[in-house]
């Protein structure tokens, strides 16, 4: 098995949006919401001059990054689900523009292999 299991990949690829977190090596944070890709056991993000954003300038002295795809399946009966994964992030060039690479070390989700109803079960997996 890779890093997310079949229902996870399934529910990474239904979303068109993820939540990117970084912080500087002091410490402030800085968290945007950016499109993704699913790619191996890795998540990919681009976007417009990436160069000139806060994140970047984070990955690039302290690599370290949290990102969160969630939703709500359902709004009555509330049922919150999603994806948290703390990782480590590079900058690569792809097609000529830079892009970020985040490799997972954890990963948490909710309500996404166990759907049974009721208050979401939460999953930790540290990866090797």
């Amino acid at each position: 098995m890779g890093a997310f299991t079949e229902a996870e990949i399934t529910y990474l690829r239904s979303q068109p949006l993820m939540r990117f977190a970084s912080a500087s090596p002091e410490g402030k944070p800085d968290v945007a919401p950016v499109i993704f890709e699913l790619d191996g056991d890795d998540i990919v993000t681009a976007g417009f001059n990436i160069t000139h954003t806060a994140r970047y300038r984070n990955i690039q002295r302290n690599p370290q990054a949290t990102l969160v795809i969630d939703d709500l399946a359902t709004i009555d009966p509330w049922s919150p689900r999603g994806v948290k994964i703390i990782g480590t992030a590079s900058i690569e060039e792809h097609d000529g523009s830079p892009r970020f690479r985040i490799t997972p070390n954890v990963i948490i989700s909710w309500a996404i292999n166990d759907t049974s109803p009721g208050i979401p079960k939460m999953e930790r997996r540290e990866i090797h």
